[in-house]
């Protein structure tokens, strides 16, 4: 949850740390189960997620390789590509999920991070070139968070909260002996978001409202250390600085104060102008350099996929991709330090993503990893469409709709909500998905009011209705199903993740006939007891927070009200709940009275504990046995109907 104010089971081994409690009411009809698989290859969940993910892109200073993490062996670990042939080497061998952030810029050691089986605590460690660890923060029960490298490679800064937990102060580190010292002691709750490459100016977001937020530079040369306000404060808008310039000069920064969408806007910090840079009919969400600042990288949000922009900014002419590359969204775009090479994945609804290099002078592209399952035909995969629908108050709600490709009359289907309250339901692969669609279900993943991407207004519908305005969206989003001569309008569930996860329960909990199974991955259930014990390092967040759900000690009758845990008499059917034991945002204790309470309804429900995971899945593992879950879990209260040309 919480993605709005800044951002993915049943067969289960005990000796992996998963405990499964089982509660079923009677059989009945209405749950009997028939499936036929004639018309494409039917796979289980593993066949899905064995798949490797690949996260990271940045070259080795001397241009040969770069740096990945990856699950390839079950937990994410680092790892080395070169860029010529592609061969990936093993650097780290972690139990632990470990995280790549940065080669050192003049040498190949590394920084990375981990925190532990998912409790978001962060911490910074170096692989020396020799293969050694050394840890930069010991502390425990804090946070770190790496910035960046100074031009010349001389320091780097990072943030950690050991001081205080609910602020992230700046320090400096020397590259070579990893001496620190204290650079911004953080009393009133900015985020540190960027260090000019000069290491003279430090960038700081602060946080007002959901819908107002500042921008401050601070100058280090300054004795008084006191951060400049650079933006006005004349309307209520969102103002998020980016990057600096690479001569240090300039600062970029993101704003919806002119817009229904975020532009991109440059601030000289000596003349103290201001100039629109880059403007859009979506939300234009980020921009950077290339190490010398010759390349220019900016993406929108485009209606749920992304656009990336590359620009010379000597001659401002844009860089065109090459014409053959796979169809799909470009992301996390690199470029050697020489500047002659481009790294960047590509990602679809049918392919996971993969790694690829341009030679931009050469025009050649190279593939570096392929990572889709070679078991798995991608023709029996399945595009999303993006469709729309009239919510109750004549709003229009986007979705993406994903049709099986089985041979059936009629399919069931599943509503998914995304994780937040603000995040968005994107193009790309996703396994859960596809392993479902495979079983025969559809899938709505539906974007209702409140998401992000879709203009300040539409964001802000939701505020302070939760759990009622949005949950509507998604009673109309069933309706718009319904509507479909291919979707069996008495086999209808919902299901999500996070924030996702409340609206599934609280769908089952308000609109009791509406669903037919629902399953909550993560999901909040007891707003009261959630907005009492937030993390302390969301401290200079919660002000934000209680404007968009309402604070505790005005709202608490409204909390109260939204949150199935207080209404679990309503819940008649079958409910999955899957929690990670090391949650920190969503308590395990939330979900154990959850289970208890709609045990007592006699209600069929299936709970899931994952000792080594928090608010999320990081193990390769998990994910496997989640989605078998799921499946299962369907495949027994919603069955598919039978194929047209089925025989059993």
């Amino acid at each position: 949850m919480i993605n709005k104010l800044n951002p993915q089971m049943l067969i289960i081994i005990l000796s992996l740390g998963v405990v499964t409690t089982y509660s079923n009411a009677a059989n009945n009809d209405r749950y009997s189960i028939k499936q036929c698989y004639e018309d494409i290859k039917k796979h289980d969940a593993i066949d899905f997620f064995e798949t490797t993910t690949y996260m990271g892109s940045s070259f080795s200073p001397d241009n040969k390789s770069i740096l990945l993490g990856s699950d390839k062996n079950g937990i994410f670990n680092l790892y080395e590509i070169d860029v010529n042939t592609g061969k990936e080497s093993i650097l780290t061998k972690f139990k632990s999920t470990t995280y790549p952030v940065s080669w050192f810029p003049n040498d190949k050691r590394i920084l990375f991070t981990q925190d532990n089986s998912g409790n978001e605590l962060y911490r910074l460690f170096i692989r020396e070139t020799n293969g050694t660890i050394t840890t930069l923060t010991n502390t425990e029960n804090t946070r770190a968070n790496f910035i960046n490298f100074t031009n010349d490679g001389t320091f780097f800064y990072m943030t950690t909260n050991e001081r205080d937990s609910q602020f992230m102060d700046l320090y400096r580190y020397n590259s070579d002996t990893y001496e620190r010292s204290l650079v911004f002691e953080n009393k009133h709750g900015f985020e540190i978001i960027d260090v000019s490459g000069d290491g003279r100016f430090v960038s700081l977001f602060k946080s007002i409202s959901n819908k107002n937020s500042n921008t401050y530079i601070l100058d280090l040369k300054n004795t008084t250390l006191k951060p400049i306000l650079i933006n006005d404060q004349k309307q209520l808008a969102n103002y998020t600085p980016k990057t600096f310039s690479k001569d240090s000069k300039k600062l970029y920064y993101s704003t919806d104060s002119n817009s229904e969408f975020s532009q991109i806007w440059e601030y000289d910090i000596k003349s103290k102008k201001h100039n629109l840079i880059i403007k859009d009919n979506w939300d234009v969400n980020f921009i950077y350099f290339s190490k010398s600042g010759k390349y220019q990288v900016s993406g929108v949000n485009a209606n749920s996929r992304t656009r990336i922009t590359i620009s010379d900014t000597t001659s401002g002419k844009k860089i065109i991709f090459p014409h053959n590359l796979p169809k799909g969204d470009i992301h996390s775009i690199n470029f050697s330090r020489d500047e002659k090479t481009l790294s960047f994945y590509i990602n679809s609804d049918i392919s996971p993503s993969d790694l690829f290099v341009w030679n931009i002078n050469k025009n050649s592209v190279k593939q570096l990893t392929q990572s889709l399952n070679s078991y798995i035909n991608p023709k029996d995969l399945v595009n999303s469409k993006t469709v729309y629908f009239k919510s109750f108050d004549e709003v229009i709600i986007p979705g993406l709709l994903f049709k099986p490709k089985r041979n059936t009359t009629k399919h069931p289907a599943i509503i998914y909500v995304h994780g937040g309250p603000g995040g968005q339901s994107r193009k790309g692969y996703n396994p859960i998905f596809q392993h479902l669609i495979n079983n025969g279900y559809a899938i709505f993943a539906v974007n209702n009011r409140g998401s992000s991407g879709y203009g300040k207004t539409f964001f802000h519908l939701d505020d302070k209705k939760h759990g009622e305005d949005d949950l509507k969206d998604i009673i109309y989003g069933k309706k718009y199903l319904e509507s479909l001569d291919w979707i069996g309008s008495n086999k209808i569930g919902i299901m999500g993740d996070s924030y996702g996860g409340y609206m599934s329960v609280a769908a089952l909990t308000f609109y009791p006939e509406e669903f037919d199974i629902g399953i909550n991955i993560f999901g909040v259930t007891n707003w009261v007891r959630t907005l009492n014990s937030i993390p302390p390092w969301w401290e200079p967040f919660k002000k934000a927070l209680y404007d968009e759900m309402g604070d505790p000690a005005t709202d608490g009758k409204r909390h109260k009200a939204i949150s199935p845990l207080f209404h679990t008499k309503n819940i008649s059917r079958p409910l999955m709940v899957i929690q990670g034991a090391n949650d920190p945002r969503v308590l395990k204790v939330e979900s154990d009275e959850l289970v208890e309470n709609v045990k007592k309804n006699g209600t069929p429900i299936k709970y899931i504990v994952f000792n080594d995971e928090g608010h999320g899945f990081t193990k390769k593992s998990n994910r496997i046995k989640a989605s078998k879950a799921y499946a299962d879990f369907l495949n027994h209260y919603l069955p598919p109907l039978e194929s047209k040309n089925c025989k059993l």
